[in-house]
């Protein structure tokens, strides 16, 4: 504790008078409550202790021949008067002028007035101005006239949420950007000029779509038109610092507008889309063509757009405007990606090397999405992770009030849309959509905010929507009263022109000028395409399926060179002390490599990895404990178990050309695979691994699977290579724990899109591997789906000799060793995949000295894409065939055999019989009893071996 000639010597010296009295009322609050009172006085007062009292303040000054002396009463209201400003700063945002339409809540602003806190004028007025505002203005002559300066900044059309921030210094720096109002006076006669030509190719834009493509979808931003200037500022602000990438994800309301005006694309192009829209004549259709984009196309406001801005010889900034669906904010986590992706430098050895001012997330939000879905939450919360944080996103949310048919009443619990960014302590700044230099400063401020702090901040852009959810929509009949104003209230275009005019800043003939030349283009450009053959000639060139190469990079690596790597591997760091059972494992791996020893599945992924490494690609891998891995077969960050240290051998690997990432996500799906995803399609050089924690949990990222990974390069072109690792396999652990449901892959299968697989070795993963990372950046880049095993990782019968790795590559189908020696034999026929392929063969070797030439075992390690020729090879070696089995763990609604089937009779030889053998068809995924899942699976293995089967039907009951 300091004493008391220390205190006032020390950070008290600044408070003294009313203030002095402000912080003895804190301390006092602090006593009784630490939480009720700022972090920042609880820091100093665990500190420094106490405030000195006023008395021996007093005493202090009058030695120094101050003579200072005060009035109880006056320090009384000195310190109403800065708990009114405290309350003007924390709560002025809910008398703000930020509701164009006045549709807004009702709010209890008690707080905001003076006589809350027995402050007449008169006792305002007799307070110095700095006692109340410690900064302000040298024009502000006392304390009433400061206080209603700061209710001018605080309850204008800019509205400021700060109070939430923990960290005293960004908190003070907000405040200080928001009192000072230099961004609103900041803004040149120019710049008022280029603004409203701006408002005006956004509204005419519209307007033009309006008249020209009568009943056409659009999804217009009428109403919110400010959003194309505040984007438009954003992205010139980001030019004059060190941006070189600029992401930009959001939802179709406004998109062709911000295409046009931000993204720069051609008009004549957008109205190309219109004109080839499918029976554009008859009924207006959401369809359309594309010009440069998938085979299958997508409606024209869910198509992104890349646009470079040349700043200088030596730098380009790429702005991106991601592909979308219309499952609204899903895109948010895939923008993520796509900005860590542009600020990784990955071509060293380690983890990759992030510059977070090289690129830029900004998400376009709606106001019914942003509260309404969860997907929001999640990637909110990446914010500070170390595997996904991007050093800050700036969020707008396009306020128009209402959800289709849904007010705010009725699609969220909160007081404002944006309050769900408050929990991740990010500063929200509420504008008002009609005043657009406003909105121009609030663009400036978010950018120098973020670009100072490496932080998220939130602007909600408050306006309304002119029309319905679209222009087909009639809103009245479910908003008739909102309605009634909207009609009735002048565009923003038209408010602005005259402000300009009225100012002096433009005549009214300068004006009107400018309008007729921004229509003119408009024309101009819609009569360049309307007489051309709707037709579009690059459309025609496309194909379901690009010419995939026909010969296959080698995947086997010699022996000596994975006998090297596997010697590097084991070699820790001086001093660093590895868990000793964990160490005890790791070292069985010294001798894998020699004659007679075999691989497992963890040794041989990481001697993957290495490989991958050493060939000059980047590796990214993450998920919920990726770094040990679920059935701890990773292991490839390792703890010291005596200090906690962690320490990756392939960052250390001298073979390494390139870097490795690796880990822990946090426990969502949906986000981390948007993310992933968007990091590869970024990033298509890197090898991109997401693993879930058990396979079945990729339900909750159903979105992302369906609308990105498995369309996105049918729909946009959008090439990944993207891996998904998902445990899968029948133990007897339940429903929730069994089954990764391969049957809904399969399902999404076609066109080639991707690729599904269940292995059964360790050397058909190591192989599987490497050939997917030897297409990354090809023609042939797909993303991969694994079943991955559980119970197989350290099953004997998985694990490979060296020569597996060494010679060879991966097989998409696999015969089982000893069966099918006598083809004039066989009978039967099994075909399976994964984990049952094991039990089947654990079986067999029990059944040994039983006839067995009647019988032969195909495992299907690639499902699709379906191996029609290697499978048709294997059955035509048997020509008394009776009887083709599909053999799995899965129900028969599930797993494999609803894809299986019709190709397997579409190739079967002629007059022999195709059935199954599995479980019946479920509703739930599996058993949740062990005794019935046993009995289960020895039936389903008693049936496929047995003879007297063939022919007969599998009954296990219900």
């Amino acid at each position: 504790m300091k004493t008391l000639d220390r205190m006032t010597e020390g950070p008290w010296q600044k408070y003294h008078g009313p203030n002095l009295g402000y912080i003895q009322d804190q301390y006092e609050k602090f006593l009784q409550d630490p939480q009720s009172v700022e972090p920042g006085y609880r820091e100093l007062f665990a500190s420094w202790g106490p405030p000195p009292s006023l008395e021996n303040n007093e005493k202090k000054a009058d030695s120094q021949g101050q003579g200072v002396s005060y009035d109880p009463q006056l320090l009384k209201k000195g310190v109403a008067a800065g708990k009114l400003v405290w309350n003007i700063r924390t709560y002025g945002h809910l008398a703000a002028d930020i509701d164009p339409i006045g549709i807004g809540n009702e709010a209890d602003t008690r707080l905001l007035q003076p006589e809350s806190y027995q402050l007449s004028q008169a006792d305002l007025a007799a307070l110095p101005a700095d006692i109340v505002w410690e900064e302000a203005p040298s024009d502000i002559k006392n304390g009433y006239e400061a206080i209603q300066r700061l209710l001018q900044l605080y309850t204008g059309s800019i509205a400021y949420e700060f109070s939430h921030v923990h960290d005293e210094e960004e908190r003070k720096w907000l405040n200080q950007q928001a009192e000072s109002g230099r961004f609103l006076s900041d803004i040149s006669a120019d710049e008022r000029k280029g603004l409203l030509k701006k408002l005006l190719e956004a509204e005419q834009f519209e307007e033009f779509l309006h008249r020209t493509f009568v009943g056409a979808k659009r999804f217009s931003v009428e109403g919110n038109e400010a959003l194309v200037p505040l984007l438009d500022e954003i992205v010139r602000q980001m030019a004059e610092v060190d941006v070189n990438s600029i992401l930009v994800g959001m939802a179709h309301r406004g998109r062709l507008n911000v295409l046009a005006h931000v993204l720069g694309k051609d008009y004549s192009k957008i109205f190309s889309e219109f004109m080839h829209s499918p029976n554009k004549h008859l009924v207006p259709s959401e369809g359309s063509m594309g010009i440069n984009y998938g085979w299958t196309g997508d409606v024209k406001y869910h198509l992104g757009a890349d646009r470079y801005l040349k700043k200088d010889e030596a730098r380009e900034i790429r702005i991106t405007l991601a592909n979308n669906p219309s499952h609204l904010e899903y895109v948010n986590p895939v923008v993520e990606g796509f900005a860590r992706a542009a600020q990784e430098e990955r071509g060293e050895a380690g983890y990759p090397k992030q510059d977070v001012n090289k690129a830029l997330s900004i998400q376009i939000h709606g106001d019914s999405a942003f509260p309404g879905e969860g997907i929001v939450p999640e990637t909110l919360n990446f914010n500070k992770l170390p595997a996904y944080r991007t050093g800050g996103s700036i969020h707008i949310i396009v306020n128009n009030r209402i959800g289709f048919t849904t007010e705010g009443k009725d699609s969220r619990s909160t007081h404002y849309a944006s309050d769900l960014a408050k929990g991740y302590e990010i500063p929200i700044i509420h504008v008002n959509a009609d005043d657009p230099e406003a909105c121009i400063a609030v663009a400036r401020l978010a950018s120098d905010y973020r670009n100072k702090f490496k932080k998220s901040i939130l602007i909600d852009l408050v306006g309304y929507r002119k029309y319905g959810h679209n222009e087909t929509d009639d809103p009245e009949t479910t908003q008739p009263l909102i309605y009634q104003k909207v009609k009735n209230h002048p565009t923003v275009s038209t408010l602005y022109m005259k402000k300009l005019v009225d100012g002096n800043v433009l005549t009214q003939e300068q004006v009107d000028e400018l309008k007729n030349r921004v229509v003119e283009v408009l024309k101009n450009s819609y009569e360049s395409v309307k007489s051309k053959d709707p037709v579009d000639q690059i459309l025609l060139g496309l194909k379901p399926t690009d010419s995939k190469s026909k010969k296959e990079a080698a995947t086997n690596v010699s022996a000596e060179v994975l006998r090297g790597i596997n010697r590097e591997l084991l070699q820790w760091p001086e001093g660093f002390t590895v868990y000793p059972k964990l160490q005890r494992i790791l070292e069985r791996r010294s001798n894998s490599l020699d004659e007679g020893e075999k691989v497992d599945w963890g040794h041989a992924e990481t001697l993957a990895f290495a490989t991958i490494l050493a060939d000059g690609k980047p590796i990214r891998i993450t998920g919920q404990d990726a770094e040990r891995a679920t059935f701890a077969h990773r292991n490839l960050v390792l703890h010291d178990a005596v200090n906690g240290e962690t320490f990756c051998p392939l960052h250390r690997l001298p073979q390494a050309k390139a870097s490795f990432a690796i880990h822990n996500s946090p426990l969502t799906e949906a986000a981390v695979v948007g993310f992933e995803y968007g990091y590869n399609v970024y990033s298509p050089e890197t090898l991109v691994i997401w693993e879930a924690q058990y396979g079945d949990f990729t339900n909750c990222a159903q979105v992302i699977i369906d609308q990105f990974i498995t369309a996105g390069r049918s729909k946009w072109r959008q090439k990944s290579s993207m891996v998904m690792l998902l445990p899968h396999g029948y133990e007897g652990n339940g429903p929730e724990h069994s089954s990764a449901r391969l049957e809904r892959f399969l399902q999404l299968s076609g066109e080639d899109n991707w690729t599904v697989a269940n292995l059964t070795s360790a050397a058909q993963y190591f192989h599987l591997l490497r050939k997917q990372a030897s297409v990354t950046e090809t023609e042939d880049a797909r993303p991969l789906v694994v079943m991955a095993p559980k119970s197989l990782i350290r099953n004997p019968r998985v694990a490979s000799p060296v020569n597996a790795f060494s010679e060879g590559g991966f097989q998409k189908v696999m015969e089982q060793p000893g069966l099918g020696q006598s083809p004039k034999k066989v009978e039967r026929l099994v075909l399976c995949s994964g984990k049952v392929a094991i039990d089947l063969e654990d079986a067999l070797d029990k059944q040994k000295d039983e006839d067995q030439s009647w019988i032969h075992v195909l495992r299907v390690e690639q499902l699709y894409p379906f191996p029609k020729e290697e499978i048709s090879r294997v059955m035509q070696k048997y020509p008394n065939l009776k009887e083709i089995l599909w053999v799995q763990e899965e129900p028969q609604n599930m797993g494999g055999w609803s894809f299986m089937e019709p190709r397997i009779r579409e190739i079967a030889p002629k007059g022999t019989e195709v059935r199954y053998s599995g479980r019946p068809e479920r509703s739930s995924p599996a058993s949740g009893y062990q005794d019935v899942h046993a009995y289960e699976q020895q039936t389903i293995i008693s049936f496929a071996l047995n003879r007297k089967t063939i022919n007969q039907q599998i009954s296990l009951g219900r």
